[in-house]
């Protein structure tokens, strides 16, 4: 039982550190240059935002 629980400390540990490392080193996520949700076969240019984003 004792080794299940550092196994799972030293996994939320890690993931954690990971995501704190990402969002640290990515640039932020612009909305309005994101491609449409679904745009199959509309023939529009997958460039511009989601509806949500007005």
């Amino acid at each position: 039982m004792k080794q299940r629980t550092i196994s799972l400390l030293l996994f939320w540990a890690v993931l954690l550190g990971f995501f704190a490392w990402d969002w640290s080193h990515s640039e932020p996520v612009n909305l309005r240059l994101e491609a449409d949700i679904i745009a199959l076969g509309s023939g529009k240019a997958p460039t511009g935002g989601h509806c949500s984003a007005f």
